[in-house]
């Protein structure tokens, strides 16, 4: 039968795309954007600084940022090399789209995407300064469109057996003209994959927009229907699943982090399924793709995992840097 052999777990902010330089100006862009505290509550990037910790003038001193940045690029290594070496034969890639392919007018809750082929477009233009539209265009191709391989049978296999399963899972098998993947699954192709090009089973999850957010415990129990489905495909096919995006931002909660790095490793299913929603939002709520990871991945191992609270700003403004392996 099919199986699952493999888990992976990433962060995939724009962090991870520059230098410690351009990290030390994202306060261009945090001190300008509308945030949510620690609560899930509204706040400025002022009401975040006001409240910060006393110790955050050391945490993003120039050698901590170095340090971070030289961790969180060494485990972006270990994950291309462990990917490499697994010999899959697809990855169930699950991630967000944030008002890049679908819209308040067709925004469904899960998605599964059912091309034979998904297409990575260069970024053209770009909002913010130059720096920052640098480093959103390492998303995506550089000069040319590329279709990238999709696992059509096993994308079909999975609708139908959510849907049997009853998950009324949406599904595409083409982009709008013109456009490309997301930059969640743009960097699994980028930054991960390189030369090592897989098939892939794109899985959408509205992470970010209410009002139909996916809860926690549909999340985990959609990825446990994920391995059911993948066990219930005909044939020997070795299946990799990875969860992109997260852990909290753009306010760094390290609180919550731990929690969800500590239940996924040791298989705590109620602490995961009972995430407090309302911190589930913004950027953080791409931690919903970790919940569904963690849900297929029950029967194997967290093996590995590094953790970096990426601060950027004396706000305390960042990314929970998070990579993780399961084998």
């Amino acid at each position: 039968m099919a199986r699952i052999v493999l888990g992976i777990g990433t962060s995939h902010t724009p962090m991870l795309n520059c230098g410690v330089d351009e990290w030390q100006r994202f306060i261009e862009r945090d001190s300008l954007r509308a945030h949510l505290d620690k609560e899930g509550r509204p706040a400025s990037y002022a009401d975040l600084l006001r409240n910060a910790d006393p110790r955050m003038g050391e945490l993003i001193r120039r050698d901590r940022l170095e340090a971070r940045h030289a961790a969180a690029a060494a485990a972006m290594q270990r994950i291309r090399d462990t990917l490499k070496a697994a010999r899959l034969d697809t990855l169930i890639v699950v991630g967000d789209d944030q008002n890049e392919l679908y819209h308040e007018d067709n925004l469904p809750s899960v998605l599964i995407y059912r091309g034979e082929t998904i297409r990575n477009v260069p970024l053209r233009g770009g909002a913010g300064p130059q720096w920052s539209v640098r480093a959103s265009a390492r998303y995506y191709e550089e000069a040319s469109p590329r279709d990238y391989p999709v696992d059509l049978a096993l994308a079909m296999h999975l609708i139908r057996e959510l849907m049997e399963r009853e998950f009324d899972v949406a599904s595409a098998k083409s982009l709008p003209d013109g456009q490309g993947e997301g930059h969640a699954f743009g960097f699994v192709h980028k930054r991960l994959m390189q030369d090592n090009v897989l098939p892939v089973v794109p899985v959408f999850l509205n992470t970010y927009y209410p009002p139909n957010q996916p809860t926690p415990r549909r999340c985990y129990r959609l990825g446990q229907a994920i391995r059911a489905a993948v066990e219930a495909y005909p044939g020997e096919a070795r299946i990799g699943v990875l969860a992109s995006g997260g852990l909290s931002h753009f306010t760094v909660d390290e609180a919550l982090d731990g929690e969800v790095l500590r239940a996924l490793k040791e298989k705590d299913a109620p602490a995961l399924q009972s995430l407090p929603k309302h911190k589930l939002n913004s950027g953080s709520s791409e931690i919903r793709n970790w919940i569904c990871a963690g849900g297929a991945l029950e029967h194997l191992p967290l093996t590995w995992s590094e953790y970096q609270p990426g601060y950027r700003t004396p706000a305390g403004t960042g990314t929970g840097l998070a990579f993780a392996t399961w084998s």
